[in-house]
């Protein structure tokens, strides 16, 4: 066991997580997700993740959309939280742009219901060379569907429900190879449940009290996934945990 002490501080936190090795040699996708959570393991105070975030967390928030190939979101945390399109601050669009990458990345919402508003920002706003991605099963309602194809870029990832490795191997083929989920909770559980979380950005705010939602739901019957501890920041008494999955683990 270990004490941390306060230590000097960096001048750019987003460069600790820029450096982390992403690529994976079995040409899968790299599964980042980045969560907020209270003490109390809450995940949200009055339906939003808002005032669990304070300023320094909704920085990285930000700066850490420019490390992925693609945003991908539950529907359900798009229309609580008024997703719009990806935009990036102007030195980090122009960073991506001098590595031959898009301005921004596409956002991706994952939702087998398709009950989304098509007209919303995050599909009118999204710029052409990234346009909004939808992800959705088979059994999709077809009148839902062709609403969703008129504005989004379809993928079918299984019948009923999204499959998890179905999902990420038709991202990858696209060339999506680093993934940033934002949520929500039952999303992250499947993707974790299904061993394809591999790193984990965590911010504990130093509140209690909020919604009795976690950060992460797990299916029933689901395996334990075990973590190891990267990094730790921190900004006053709010912390920044960075968690990888052991790259050989099944």
């Amino acid at each position: 066991m270990q004490i941390l002490q306060p230590f000097a501080a960096v001048p750019d936190p987003l460069a600790l997580y820029a450096q982390a090795d992403r690529s994976r040699p079995d040409g899968r996708c790299w599964v980042l997700a980045n969560m907020v959570g209270g003490l109390d393991g809450s995940a949200s105070v009055g339906g939003r993740v808002g005032e669990l975030s304070g300023a320094s967390d909704r920085v990285l928030f930000r700066a850490l959309r420019a490390l992925a190939d693609v945003v991908m979101v539950g529907a359900e945390t798009v229309r609580s939280e008024g997703y719009g399109a990806i935009a990036l601050a102007p030195e980090l669009a122009a960073a991506r742009q001098a590595a031959g990458r898009p301005p921004a990345p596409p956002l991706a919402v994952v939702t087998r219901s398709l009950r989304l508003d098509w007209s919303a920002p995050a599909f009118a706003a999204a710029r052409p060379e990234s346009r909004t991605l939808v992800i959705t099963g088979a059994a999709a309602d077809p009148q839902r569907l062709l609403q969703a194809r008129a504005v989004a870029d379809v993928i079918i990832a299984g019948d009923d429900w999204v499959e998890p490795d179905e999902a990420l191997r038709q991202l990858a083929e696209r060339g999506h190879h680093v993934v940033l989920c934002e949520g929500g909770p039952s999303w992250l559980g499947q993707l974790a449940a299904a061993g394809r979380l591999d790193e984990l950005c965590l911010t504990i705010a130093p509140l209690m009290g909020g919604d009795p939602l976690p950060l992460s739901v797990t299916p029933d019957g689901a395996p334990l996934a075990q973590f190891e501890l990267r990094h730790v920041l921190a900004d006053t008494s709010t912390l920044f945990l960075r968690y990888e999955r052991g790259r050989d683990a099944s």
